[in-house]
């Protein structure tokens, strides 16, 4: 492999990525939404050693001209740019077409053209919306219970169109709920962790849904090993999780336990953060026995220890002051 394109570069998944292809010494072509104070958002925060081995690309995934000459001497992509915060989808859904569903096929239409040898695609666990079954595996039911689900849905659908119609070598990575350094306080972890540092009392919504949630370690290395490996992965969907189920209540328990926060009234129910009832995903829990077998990939963070293991390094990242201060607690982060 010669060069990789990641899409979404500069995001929470996207930058961890990066760092570890750097430190294969593979080429990255680090692709960022183009902004005009030419910030490259989490890659600002990588070493200046390993910025100095990147090769930068400012565009929009929603331009194909841009994505076009982002692929220029590059042989595989990791394509990671979305939006995806779920709440902000109820408020524009339009702009999640464009960019998930539209902004995904520029990708592929490019892809083809220029012949690109290995197209990893991102997925996300709530396109099975609320379990029917459990663990859910690769054949469940698609639930789009909201519209980013429903955009998610559509581009993966699209890309794997794109496999049976056109040949195109495409493997659909799906991660279930990834957390870790880094990420934003539109998910749930980072919301609990800011707030109970920052303000001593944590708002939430739905306390009952269950996640399957992947340490950042877990799901960066699925990543590496569908690029690295020889195998004809070509239309393949693959779960990424860790086969644990934990509710949100429980997952605010344990957190506050490493924070060694006793107060009872510290946790305060916010209806504004609630989803629509019919839109809630109850129950998400990963089978991932296709991962194991086709990626021999397994998670290094699983089971209950393994996911107290992935908090406590989360929980100290947040903890230095330079980290938690780029974090607005007091602000519902939609």
């Amino acid at each position: 492999m010669k060069s990789v394109l990641v899409t979404g570069a500069e995001g929470f998944i996207g930058s961890h990525l990066v760092q570890k292809l750097i430190s294969k010494k593979i080429k990255v072509r680090a692709f960022v939404q183009y902004n005009s104070f030419n910030n490259w958002g989490w890659l600002e925060d990588l070493k200046s050693s390993e910025k100095k081995k990147l090769d930068i690309y400012l565009g929009d995934i929603r331009d194909i001209n841009s994505v076009k000459k982002s692929l220029k001497n590059c042989d595989a992509v990791a394509h990671l740019a979305a939006l995806i915060a779920i709440p902000y989808s109820y408020v524009s859904p339009d702009t999640y077409i464009d960019t998930n569903i539209k902004g995904t096929t520029n990708i592929l239409q490019c892809c083809r053209e220029m012949k690109i040898k290995k197209i990893i695609h991102t997925s996300t666990s709530e396109v099975y919306g609320t379990a029917k079954y459990i663990p859910i595996d690769e054949n469940h039911p698609l639930q789009g219970q909201s519209p980013y689900a429903a955009t998610k849905i559509g581009a993966d659908q699209i890309a794997l169109s794109f496999y049976r119609s056109f040949d195109l070598p495409i493997v659909i990575l799906r991660p279930f709920n990834t957390f870790g350094p880094r990420q934003s306080a539109r998910a749930i972890i980072p919301t609990i962790i800011t707030q109970a540092l920052k303000k001593n009392k944590i708002k939430l919504g739905n306390l009952t849904p269950t996640r399957d949630f992947n340490y950042i370690d877990d799901t960066v290395n699925a990543f590496i090993k569908c690029l690295l490996s020889k195998k004809n992965l070509s239309g393949e969907v693959i779960n990424i999780g860790s086969n644990y189920e934990i509710s949100i209540q429980k997952t605010v328990h344990e957190i506050l336990k490493i924070l060694k926060i006793n107060k009872d009234d510290i946790l305060l129910n916010d209806k504004n953060r609630h989803r629509p009832k019919k839109s809630e995903v109850d129950r998400l829990w990963c089978n991932n026995k296709k991962a194991k077998r086709l990626l021999n990939w397994k998670p290094k963070y699983s089971g209950i220890h393994g996911f107290k293991k992935g908090l406590l390094k989360t929980i100290d990242w947040f903890r230095k002051e330079d980290n938690l201060k780029k974090y607005k607690a007091d602000i519902y982060n939609v």
